[in-house]
């Protein structure tokens, strides 16, 4: 099947799955969307079983051509966090910069270990083979949050903007380390990377200061390019290829792609569309961008939904997914709370701030997607089950309740 087949079809089910949802169900619009792609993957699958349809078979195959792993991380991920990044003010994220360099640094370290060393302990007793090291990469991979799917259930229930801020900021900055994070024991699980602290410490300052240094230039050249025209078509056209071209050229180098992005989408999101651009500009360039926002949710979400075919999942490691929720919960807690519990002293916090942020860290496509780029093997199968089960708990559960915890909190 031809890319544009395979565009096609995504487009129209989304399309069509986005109206279902809009005319009838009525909720959020990534969590609608999943839940209805898990019900359609499941009528299909049950269809299949009892022979009344070969749907479901047609469907795992088109599912199987599709390589989730570079359809997310080398594609759909560089647009999402820049038009992520395009809206956040620079002045509201200066002023909890603390805040977000923490828990997008030392929080996504900390989960990623509780996870990884709670996870072995389990897996381990209810005889799952799963070595030590994959068991960290589990749990780098289940530490990064995605924001899209909560901002706007934030917003609807009148959240503090500095929680807002707090959220979407960590979240885009932690899908970039977390990725480092995950390189870096991917290399040492399959023997590319040596195992020394210094050569570890050597790569991460590679990806991630050298990601953040080089998203400061591109955008920088970006924004000097944007200042000398007044053509939104134009303008449009640089910062698709700051994106495409930059995120290109940042793996090319062996540079963090996600922080490069998310560096140079809030220099231009700021100082390039405050100096940069004329208000007719900056319209087109927000619409043209949010639009894009949508419809690659709307695709990604109705990915993870329909993944539910083609899952290789078994009942002992299905219940063993349900007992990690709590665990990759309590460390989300706890890298969470612990950190915060340190800065109250200096600053002030949000009520409930721990809270919100430990319920409203969903897991999301990301987690989906560096799982299905481990090596194929047991290990992976296994991996990719417990992501997923906790990704769905996360965006369902959490993601429909967390509006209703933060008005809670606020009374």
């Amino acid at each position: 099947m031809s890319a544009i087949d395979l565009a096609a079809i995504l487009i129209t089910i989304s399309a069509v799955f986005s109206f279902i949802n809009y005319r009838f169900i009525k909720l959020p619009t990534t969590i609608g969307l999943m839940l209805i792609a898990l019900v359609f993957s499941l009528l299909l699958f049950i269809a299949g079983k009892v022979g009344l349809a070969n749907f479901s078979h047609q469907a795992e195959l088109i599912l199987v051509s599709i390589d989730f792993n570079e359809t997310l991380l080398q594609g759909m991920l560089s647009f999402l966090l820049f038009a992520g990044a395009l809206h956040i003010n620079l002045n509201d994220l200066a002023k909890q910069k603390w805040v977000i360099s923490i828990l997008a640094t030392v929080g996504i370290l900390a989960s990623t270990f509780l996870v990884g060393g709670a996870s072995y302990l389990l897996v381990n007793q209810l005889g799952i083979p799963l070595d030590f090291i994959y068991c960290l990469l589990f749990g780098a991979l289940i530490s990064p949050t995605d924001p899209i799917a909560v901002l706007g259930i934030l917003k609807s229930a009148n959240a503090p903007k500095t929680l807002e801020t707090k959220i979407a900021g960590e979240s885009l900055f932690n899908d970039g380390v977390a990725v480092v994070v995950f390189i870096v024991l991917l290399g040492i699980a399959t023997g590319g990377h040596e195992v020394s602290a210094s050569h570890i410490l050597f790569l991460f300052l590679e990806e991630a200061v050298g990601g953040a240094l080089y998203g400061f230039a591109i955008g920088w050249l970006t924004y000097q390019l944007l200042k000398q025209v007044d053509n939104y078509q134009v303008e449009i056209l640089l910062t698709l290829a700051l994106v495409m071209g930059g995120y290109a050229l940042a793996s090319a180098i062996h540079v963090s792609g996600p922080i490069a992005v998310v560096v140079a989408g809030l220099l231009i999101g700021n100082h390039g569309r405050t100096f940069g651009m004329s208000d007719h500009t900056r319209e087109h360039l927000d619409t043209f961008w949010e639009l894009i926002d949508e419809i690659l949710n709307a695709i990604l979400f109705v990915l993870i939904g329909l993944e539910v075919l083609v899952l290789p999942i078994t009942v002992n490691v299905f219940w063993v997914s349900l007992l990690l929720i709590p665990l990759t919960l309590l460390a989300r807690f706890i890298s969470v709370g612990l950190p915060i519990s340190v800065m109250k002293n200096k600053r002030q916090f949000t009520p409930g701030a721990v809270k919100i942020l430990t319920w409203g860290g969903l897991r999301g496509g990301v987690s989906v997607a560096l799982a299905l780029s481990l090596p194929p093997g047991e290990a992976r199968d296994i991996i990719l089950a417990f992501t997923y089960v906790i990704v769905v708990f996360s965006i369902v559960v959490q993601g429909l309740t967390v509006g209703r915890l933060v008005r809670a909190l606020k009374t």
